[in-house]
């Protein structure tokens, strides 16, 4: 059962310490090297330069900032850029708990086939707001499962659409999703002020939602088509 949106996690946000960019990492290796996938990050982010907003006004990326993040629509997904505050909700984990994280909650607004919650430790997902008169995601083919690439610097990381925030922002995802692009990814100060590019695929899905192997098979042929289609 999709728990309600908490409006404490975006008003704590600031104080989490976004205000510093994920550290330089080495040279090693080459861009297709951190992708999951064949697709780079380069080919991704030449397709999302321009934006043709579907969402009914901004969202902000914290409780205090200015609501400047639209919601863009392209041919077979839609996408925004924002910051990347850390989701640790879900199964209790050795990263993710009540102890390390002030704002932990122990259910997700999707659950694994199991009906347990989802493990933000080890599960690459994405928050996405909940429905509002600015954008309902459903909509918009973004749905529980979902699948999305998420792009920051040189890496592409394939997740799920695993946890709703609150309506008016936007911009967060899971400890593993943080890890796996190179950011730090601790639940009080980890994350990244900005840089970080979403990329939902309409009507797409995980099947089941906790098997990231499916996420990224599936995310890898949807970002072929994106970049051939936009």
């Amino acid at each position: 059962m999709a728990r309600v949106p908490r409006p404490d996690r975006g008003a704590t946000t600031p104080s989490r310490g976004r205000t510093t960019t994920a550290p330089p990492r080495t040279a090693a290796g080459t861009a297709q090297d951190r992708a999951e996938g064949a697709v780079t990050a380069a080919d991704l982010l030449a397709k999302v330069g321009t934006c043709a907003e579907i969402s009914n006004g901004r969202y902000r990326t914290d409780e205090n900032s200015p609501a400047t993040v639209p919601v863009c629509g392209a041919q077979g997904a839609v996408f925004w850029k924002a910051d990347l505050d850390i989701d640790c909700d879900g199964q209790p984990t050795a990263h993710c708990n009540g102890q390390a994280d002030p704002l932990y909650s122990p259910g997700t607004a999707y659950a694994q086939s199991d009906g347990r919650p989802l493990n933000a430790e080890t599960l690459p997902y994405i928050v996405v707001p909940a429905a509002s008169s600015r954008w309902s995601p459903g909509a918009s083919g973004v749905r529980g499962g979902s699948v999305a690439a998420v792009v920051y610097q040189d890496r592409v990381q394939y997740a799920v659409v695993g946890d709703t925030g609150p309506s008016d922002l936007i911009g967060e995802a899971s400890y593993a999703t943080a890890r796996g692009l190179g950011i730090p990814a601790g639940p009080s100060d980890g994350g990244v002020p900005s840089g970080v590019t979403y990329i939902v695929f309409k009507d797409s899905k995980a099947d089941p939602i906790e098997d990231h192997q499916a996420a990224v098979s599936t995310g890898e042929r949807l970002a072929r088509q994106f970049v051939t289609d936009n």
